[in-house]
């Protein structure tokens, strides 16, 4: 089971970041979970698309579409989801000039989350959702991974935090089996 992890942090010490890499270390057996950066997406640009792909994004989507299912972790800046998350979601819900469909279309998406607020990413993954969903995608509708006080939990970019990496196991877990059972992955 291939799973594409996306960040929807730049930040080198990013708290999503470190979760994913949590992630990697905590996905039960039979799941590979690959990262794939956004550094170099462009804005989206519709004069731009209709050019071409810029050759970012197609690896983007090309990485979306081999991908058994795809785990974003969403930071929360201003309530909201971040604008680079935004960018990327933009991107690849579009068709473009070589594919039919959206490579999120019917995608199963499981979303986490970490922040150094209260209330972790609730919101943030919220309006992801929305946005996912307007999208064509499945968010996976399992209990939240919102990782509050985050500051406290990852240091030096571990999540150190024994709870809340159980709680991430058992959401891979969860995870893993609702996209064994889709048809998605058979």
């Amino acid at each position: 089971m291939n799973i594409l992890g996306v960040s929807g942090s730049l930040r080198q010490a990013s708290f999503n970041t470190a979760l994913l890499h949590a992630a990697k270390e905590l996905a039960p057996d039979g799941m590979n979970i690959a990262l794939h950066r956004l550094h170099d997406l462009p804005l989206f640009d519709q004069d731009v698309e209709e050019q071409g792909d810029p050759a970012p994004v197609a690896e983007f989507k090309d990485a979306i579409e081999r991908a058994d299912g795809l785990l974003l972790a969403c930071p929360e800046y201003n309530g909201g989801i971040t604008g680079v998350l935004k960018n990327a979601i933009d991107w690849a819900s579009r068709v473009g000039k070589t594919r039919k469909v959206s490579v999120l279309a019917g995608k199963t998406i499981c979303i986490i989350g970490a922040s150094p607020g209260v209330t972790g990413t609730v919101r943030a993954q919220d309006q992801l959702r929305l946005i996912l969903r307007r999208a064509g995608a499945r968010t996976e509708p399992q209990g939240d991974v919102l990782v509050f006080q985050a500051h406290t939990k990852i240091v030096d970019g571990r999540l150190a935090d024994e709870r809340t990496r159980e709680a991430l196991g058992r959401h891979l877990a969860g995870f893993a089996e609702r996209l064994a059972a889709t048809s998605q992955y058979l």
